[in-house]
């Protein structure tokens, strides 16, 4: 499984009513001001003591922050820890705003 995913292919899972974890890690601040349906958010410095707690290793989780630097290093981490499944959000928030859903904020 790649380490990235587009916003088009995670459009495309939720519109088939495929099952995954979308996994926000920004900050409550800026998952307040623009956030994807039925995403979980844990912050990126919470998710090493939240994870194992929170998180399936089994499941399919993709990761999205603001423009896809945090959600990688993120699916990296989680990745090493056995979650194999762990994809980032090309582009985070900000391509999700520009090429999906144009209601979502830009900031």
């Amino acid at each position: 499984m790649d380490y990235e995913i587009t916003p088009e292919e995670v459009k495309s899972k939720l519109n088939a009513g495929e099952l995954f974890t979308l996994l926000d890690v920004r900050e409550p601040w800026e998952f307040n001001t623009a956030r994807i349906d039925s995403t979980k958010l844990i912050p990126m410095g919470d998710v090493p003591s939240r994870a194992h707690q929170e998180l399936d290793p089994e499941e399919h989780i993709v990761v999205v922050c603001h423009h896809g630097v945090r959600s990688m290093n993120v699916t990296v981490w989680l990745r090493q820890q056995g979650f194999e499944k762990a994809q980032s959000m090309h582009g985070g928030i900000d391509a999700w705003s520009r090429r999906i859903d144009g209601k979502v904020a830009m900031y």
